[in-house]
């Protein structure tokens, strides 16, 4: 038993005990991950219509107690994780315009909500809109930093930046980060709360430090890219988009090194190795390039560290002589 149209949004709880689905019809379903593991048992709820339009966006709340979901028909809902029941009384959005994306802030207390127009932040106990963004923002995905003190969101095809907020004030953090050309689609943050992956429409995937908003490193797919992740040790990126496989990356070992030295001593000089960002992915003069064929997916590393330095790059999917991997 499964879903009967196009599934639009997938969440797992933190402690991977839960994997929860929504399709393209409104239909949710919340599977039991452990058992689908061991015992080929998937299912912990029957299927739920939650929404009257597609679900867009899943989350659950860091204690694992609650799903919100949220859809084109401008409502958020949030479900008890449980009882198969709504928590309370759907939240309405006021404003006319689809919902891209829901995020849990890391304490659970705040909700981020990106709709077509603004960035709403919402208590989720008291059903209530605490905060809109000051500025018209356009936003697909958003991010919290592991700490809570930074939300993270992504613009559409008109304005394809990041836009970093203080949670303490709801004030932009310095200018917007400029890099990607369209859409930017989905972003993430590595749990150290040191690194921030991007990727785009424009078939591009950037990798920047936190700390000074600096590109890192630019990887390029074959298509557009629509989902991001780092793994759990922070040490590969997977992504997913238009070309129907799943690329895993390798971080730029050089990258994990400054961050571990970083976390490890607050006296880095970093102006021996900061490249600012190019004004178009296309052009810029890089420290270092690597590829393998224009029909191939490529690196262009930004920090030019170590000279001994070797990405890790994707190669199509039956080409396996190589560190990093795609999944059919």
């Amino acid at each position: 038993m499964g879903h009967h149209s196009w599934v639009r949004a997938v969440a797992v709880s933190g402690d991977g005990e839960l994997i929860a689905s929504g399709d393209q019809c409104g239909d949710l379903i919340v599977w039991d991950g452990l058992e689908d593991a061991q015992a080929g048992e998937s299912l912990t709820w029957q299927g739920i219509n939650g929404h009257n339009g597609r679900i867009t966006s899943l989350d659950f709340s860091p204690d694992r107690k609650m799903l919100a979901s949220v859809s084109s028909d401008n409502t958020i809902k949030l479900w008890r994780i449980g009882p198969r029941q709504i928590h309370g009384n759907p939240i309405n959005i006021n404003i006319r315009a689809d919902i891209y994306c829901v995020r849990y802030s890391p304490s659970g207390k705040l909700l981020a909500v990106a709709t077509f127009k603004h960035i709403q932040i919402w208590n989720p106990s008291m059903s209530e809109c605490i905060m809109i963004t000051n500025l018209t923002v356009n936003s697909f995905s958003l991010a919290w930093t592991p700490d809570g003190t930074r939300l993270l969101s992504a613009g559409y095809f008109f304005d394809p930046t990041i836009r970093e907020w203080d949670t303490s004030t709801w004030n932009q953090v310095g200018d917007p980060w400029c890099a990607h050309t369209d859409a930017v689609n989905a972003i993430a943050v590595n749990s150290t709360g040191t690194l921030v992956v991007s990727v785009s429409e424009d078939h591009y995937l950037c990798l920047w430090r936190l700390s000074d908003r600096r590109l890192i490193a630019i990887f390029h797919h074959p298509a557009p890219v629509y989902c991001v992740a780092f793994s759990t040790d922070d040490k590969f990126i997977l992504s997913g988009g238009y070309h129907t496989y799943l690329s895993e990356w390798g971080v730029p070992e050089d990258a994990l090194l400054e961050v571990t030295h970083t976390k490890q001593a607050s006296d880095v000089n970093y102006s021996s190795f900061s490249v600012p960002p190019p004004s178009h992915l296309a052009q810029g003069d890089f420290a270092r390039q690597c590829s393998r064929g224009a029909d191939d997916e490529q690196c262009e590393f930004l920090l030019g560290l170590s000279p001994s330095y070797q990405p890790n790059l994707l190669l199509k999917p039956q080409e396996s002589n190589t560190k990093a991997r795609s999944y059919i």
